[in-house]
């Protein structure tokens, strides 16, 4: 006879795992978990009754309004819902966010839980219309070109510094600043009269400091790599941080003016790490190029410029500016200062914003060479001065129509990020992938891993990788020689992974980050040491299964009418043995009729625990009284089925 799931029959149904647990239980079959089989009756009798609940759901539903303002505290919402402050704050919890009931919270969250608790959504006033219109439009990238956002990354001396200071025409290495901003950040070049955005951060943290707080800046990702060096550990480690984050790659081979020069070598090197030339038959930019001598540089632009018009980068200069902050700063003289990439609309002087959970009026703006302007467009980067106080790198920025709505919208954000400092983070450790895996949020385990030398180093990724089975598996998204750093951990934290150490040290910046982003680091010895460890926590993490064992069979042969309307059904028990409170399948004709629990046992007038073969016994089964004689009752125990790698 056919057999489903519960976790097949959950995502057959749109239902939750343990809602069709709960109406399994009602029909007296006992589960255990997602992975527990029922028969076919029991799935037919449980998606009749999920279609009946859909149905009066559809029929007593009524569409209820409710106004919201841009910003709304948690009682507020409850009352405007009338409904208990308790049953938002459910809500929100299971939104990731802990509020309680005087704190604020924004428009969007506020309307997901109104949507959830099945309300239609109103806005209050002309203000909150005039956020949404802005931010349906913001949302909208527009039809208008905008200048690409490049980062430069590669292992250090092979020229990323040189490289920047000649697309940039300045010496920063001979002191030489040329009138430029050093502090920015960021700058923008023009090539052919169009302008073209680098990130003068460094590398790493352009796809973990920044990815990790959700803000992905990047357009392309151009890899320096040294013609006479080649592929070095942070070349890879570059590699790895550009396809984590999902930006493409061209490569810049650098030197190529040194005696020991082989570009070929550099391209075939790349080969390993799926970046094949585009003259070898492959998708991959590649240059040749002499930083020091200029050679390349007009090829490096033109490629960059070809990538940009593929890559289709669009915005809409004439809606309320979006953007990200770079980095920020406290001046003594200015006050605040924040390094703000323009993504989508226009920021003016006079606008006001929010950073993160700061806000203010821009009092003004500098671009990257340092000259004040009014207006920055779309991918401009610029120093902004005016916020009450210094946000973070990575916070999102985005013009308001009026300053007390900027106020109250910084008001909520401080209570959400202080909720969730005192909550803590959602970063993974061994012991917390488990219960991430039981609720369907993780199904792979992302590992930094370093090494002492490149052999372990293979051997080890191959022995973790080997791990994996269909539900949860070793997914090594970084594999390095050396110290574990600080990159490391941030790698690890914009993954949602792990740091795994063989036969190497912790630099004590990596401790700091590892504790600040609750990382979990391990570092082991021994090679077997490794594996078991990871072996056994992946081992607890696989949902269990279950099998059900058919333990005996009875035959009805006579049936007892009680007062209370329930029937006893007389048997004798032809085969095995019977249990009390264990499953029971009635068969009629070779088909099952119904599928419960075998609540009551009982020979002659003794309550019994079970009933061997050879025996006659009466028995009840949780809500059924229409047996029939020639009936055969099977009696069966759900068993745990033992988990391997």
């Amino acid at each position: 006879m056919a057999k489903t799931r519960v976790r097949d029959l959950a995502k057959e149904l749109g239902l939750r795992h343990q809602r069709v647990k709960d109406m399994l239980r009602e029909l007296n079959v006992e589960v255990r978990g997602p992975q527990s089989v029922v028969d076919e009756t029991a799935v037919e009798i449980i998606r009749e009754q999920a279609e009946k609940e859909r149905a009066a759901r559809r029929a007593a539903t009524t569409v209820r309004d409710v106004k919201l303002p841009p910003v709304i505290g948690v009682a507020e919402l409850a009352d405007r819902m009338h409904i208990s402050t308790s049953q938002v704050q459910k809500v929100l919890m299971g939104l990731g966010v802990f509020a309680n009931i005087n704190q604020a919270i924004e428009f969007d969250l506020a309307s997901k839980v109104a949507e959830k608790l099945g309300y239609a959504i109103e806005s209050e006033d002309v203000t909150k219309s005039a956020v949404q219109s802005r931010r349906a439009t913001g949302d909208d990238p527009g039809n208008m070109p905008r200048p690409p956002v490049v980062t430069i990354l590669g292992h250090v001396d092979h020229g990323k510094t040189t490289l920047l200071d000649r697309i940039r025409q300045t010496h920063v290495t001979e002191g030489e600043f040329g009138g430029i901003t050093q502090h920015i950040g960021a700058y923008q070049v023009k090539h052919k009269n169009k302008r073209i955005t680098f990130l003068d951060t460094p590398g790493h943290e352009a796809f973990t400091t920044l990815r990790a707080r959700g803000a992905m800046v990047t357009d392309i990702a151009v890899l320096v790599v040294a013609a006479d060096d080649g592929v070095m550990p942070q070349t890879i480690e570059a590699i790895n941080h550009a396809n984590a984050a999902g930006v493409p790659i061209m490569v810049a081979i650098n030197k190529i003016d040194v005696l020991n020069a082989n570009p070929e070598m550099v391209k075939q090197q790349l080969t390993e790490y799926n970046l094949l030339w585009e003259n070898w038959g492959g998708s991959t930019v590649m240059v040749d190029v002499s930083a020091k001598q200029g050679v390349g540089i007009p090829e490096l632009l033109e490629m960059i410029l070809l990538l940009a018009e593929v890559g289709e980068y669009k915005a809409n200069p004439k809606i309320a500016g979006r953007g990200v902050v770079i980095e920020a700063r406290l001046d003594r003289s200015r006050g605040p200062i924040a390094t703000v990439l323009v993504q989508n609309g226009s920021l003016s002087v006079g606008n006001t914003i929010v950073a993160g959970d700061k806000f203010g009026r821009i009092k003004a703006m500098t671009d990257d060479t340092g000259k004040r302007i009014a207006k920055a467009g779309p991918s401009m980067p610029v120093e902004i001065v005016g916020l009450s106080g210094v946000p973070d790198s990575g916070d999102k920025v985005e013009e308001v129509p009026d300053e007390k709505l900027a106020r109250t919208m910084s008001l909520a954000r401080t209570g959400a990020s202080r909720e969730l400092r005192l909550h803590g983070t959602s970063q993974v450790s061994l012991e917390a992938l488990s219960h991430l895996i039981a609720e369907g949020a993780v199904h792979e385990l992302n590992v930094v891993l370093k090494c002492d030398v490149h052999g372990s180093a293979e051997a080890v990724k191959q022995a973790l990788e080997k791990l994996g089975t269909d539900e949860v598996r070793v997914n090594v998204i970084h594999i390095g020689v050396g110290t574990i750093s600080e990159s490391d951990v941030m790698l690890a934290s914009a993954s949602n992974g792990i740091v795994v150490g063989f036969n190497v040290q912790i630099d004590p910046p990596a401790k700091a980050a590892a504790e600040t982003e609750k990382v979990d680091i391990r570092n082991y010895q021994v090679i077997y040491a490794l594996t078991q460890d990871i072996r056994l926590a992946m081992v607890g993490m696989l949902e269990p299964e279950y099998a059900e064992k058919k333990i005996g069979a009875v035959e009805v042969r006579q049936t007892f009418h009680l007062p209370n309307d329930s029937t006893v059904a007389g048997c004798y028990v032809i085969d095995g043995k019977v249990q009390r409170n264990s499953v029971a399948k009635v068969v009629r004709g070779g088909e099952i009729v119904r599928t419960g629990k075998l609540t009551s046992l009982r020979h002659i007038k003794d309550d019994v625990r079970e009933m061997a073969a050879g025996y006659e016994c009466g028995i009840v089964i949780d809500g059924f009284n229409d047996y029939e004689i020639g009936d055969v009752i099977e009696s069966y125990i759900v068993e745990e089925i033992p988990r391997k790698l």
